[in-house]
């Protein structure tokens, strides 16, 4: 076992999310595990953060020690909803054993969950034991699987991503969850890697139409350049750059459905951004849209006068592609 990881997780905060007009106090924890087994997406930073050498049991003890230090950090009777994340899937055996998720489901017993996980590990089985075991009463469906989608783009997600799973994989783990009682949750992922910004903005504007009469709930995450990662490489070079706030309002703004979102790293260079004098107004109004859906927020941040808005306007219109030689 590596000596220097600590026994808690690798990341819990408190915060709060919209969820059927309720607004309810929400627990967030990210467990340090053995790590993903697909481990290959371009953007994910999270594959450098797992914990090696340790065999089933020991695994075990260890996810153990993470869950009691939550239950000693925080009150439970102070949060109704929690996210559960790992550093790959919460249903992948080998990342989180059974009995250790058994655990976290008495812990949970009566809380609305959302756990993520990729869609080869959600089986009938596992689902229904785990909603089983928080179900209560309380919540008419009280677990959410939420699978990190990206796009529905079976092309991007595969070459821009390097996911390793179609949206055919999705909707069938997403029949899967909803015939062992759980609802869906999507993670769309704006703005991959060799995309202008046009091409993100239209592929996200595509994928939410898409996704929306399959998913109970969306969320949508701005891409940010997270250290050790392939998408790093490229944004050291000059070949990548995270989306412009004014598209994630424009996103928004014409979503069909509501979607939430948070743009971690907002207003810096590494995470969604535009000139910076403006960056502060749009991210709090995208934050407050998230809570209360009022689409009036989102347009009302539309129409703010910033000069970066011309340039925003000039790279839809003029970006082009990176594209390959067509002769040698």
């Amino acid at each position: 076992m590596n000596s220097d990881a600590p026994a808690k997780p690798l990341a819990s905060w408190k915060g709060t999310d919209l969820f059927q007009g309720e607004v309810l106090p929400t627990l967030t924890i990210i467990l340090r595990t053995s790590g993903c087994r697909w481990n290959r997406c371009t953007m994910c930073g999270y594959r450098n953060e797992r914990v090696s050498g340790l065999g089933t049991r020991e695994l075990e003890q260890y996810l153990r020690a993470q869950l009691r230090w939550v239950a000693e950090s925080y009150n439970p009777e102070e949060y109704r909803m929690v996210k559960l994340f790992t550093s790959g899937s919460f249903f992948d055996d080998a990342e989180v054993p059974p009995p250790v998720r058994e655990e976290a489901a008495r812990m949970f017993r009566g809380k609305l969950v959302i756990a993520e996980t990729r869609p080869e590990y959600v089986t009938g089985e596992r689902v229904s034991r785990f909603l089983s075991g928080i179900d209560d009463g309380s919540w008419k469906i009280p677990l959410f699987v939420a699978i990190g989608l990206e796009t529905t783009d079976d092309g991007i997600r595969e070459k821009s991503i390097c996911k390793g799973f179609s949206y055919g994989d999705f909707c069938i783990a997403s029949q899967t969850a909803r015939g062992a009682g759980a609802g869906v949750k999507a993670y769309l992922l704006f703005k991959p890697l060799f995309l202008t910004e046009q091409e993100a903005l239209s592929d996200m504007t595509k994928s939410i139409r898409d996704i929306s009469k399959t998913a109970d709930l969306i969320s949508m995450n701005p891409c940010t350049v997270q250290a050790k990662t392939e998408l790093e490489w490229y944004w050291k070079r000059g070949a990548y750059r995270p989306p412009y706030l004014w598209s994630v309002l424009e996103i928004l703004a014409e979503s069909p459905v509501h979607v939430t979102c948070d743009p971690i790293g907002g207003g810096k260079a590494r995470g969604p951004h535009n000139c910076g004098t403006c960056d502060a107004t749009l991210i709090q109004a995208i934050r407050d849209y998230s809570l209360n859906g009022d689409r009036g927020l989102v347009r009302e941040a539309l129409a703010v006068s910033c000069s970066c808005k011309k340039e925003w306007e000039f790279v839809l219109r003029e970006e082009r592609p990176f594209c390959m030689p067509l002769t040698r």
